[in-house]
């Protein structure tokens, strides 16, 4: 049993009252899509320069609008065949063909002149500053913290100013 297993199990047990049993249950469910069995919901980009954005999972279903922002991260939020459905940064989408998705995850900076930091602490040497909807790629990530590459430059970002990252998610 690893440390942080432990750790969660005497946490269960003593503070909540559960037993190890009830525990192993409440760790383990992640919701997972019925197509891909990946977790849901979960970040993609955008892999084309245009995506019809549509009513329903089918061809057959009415275009609501384009994303024409390549590289743009998007929320899966259901999963139905070939088709995915999104979510921008607005809350905004639809159900897009899986083959416009990319795994590769992208972030858009949700706060005006971000600086792109040396080290990921206050008051590091500054190696950019990104405007506000700035598409950058996502490294790594602490819990308070997401290295990024963006305009040739690389860096580090509190996670809390990105849109395409969880708050608790850590990257390595």
């Amino acid at each position: 049993m690893t440390i942080l297993r432990h750790v969660l199990t005497c946490f269960f047990v003593l503070c909540a009252g559960l037993a190890p049993a009830q525990e192993t249950a409440q760790v383990a469910t992640i919701e997972r899509g019925p197509v891909t069995n990946l977790p849901m919901p979960r970040f993609v980009s955008l892999k084309a320069n245009e995506a019809n954005v549509r009513r329903g999972p089918s061809l057959s279903h009415r275009i609501d609008w384009v994303f024409t922002r390549r590289d743009m991260p998007l929320q899966v939020i259901a999963e139905y065949g070939h088709w995915r459905r999104v979510t921008d940064r607005e809350g905004m989408g639809g159900w897009v063909h899986y083959t416009l998705l990319s795994g590769n995850r992208t972030v858009i900076v949700d706060q005006d002149l971000l600086p792109l930091l040396a080290r990921p602490e206050e008051g590091a040497t500054k190696n950019a500053v990104l405007e506000l909807g700035v598409i950058a790629e996502l490294d790594e990530c602490t819990p308070a913290w997401c290295r990024l590459f963006a305009g040739g430059y690389r860096g580090w970002a509190p996670k809390f100013a990105l849109w395409g990252v969880f708050e608790d998610e850590i990257r390595d």
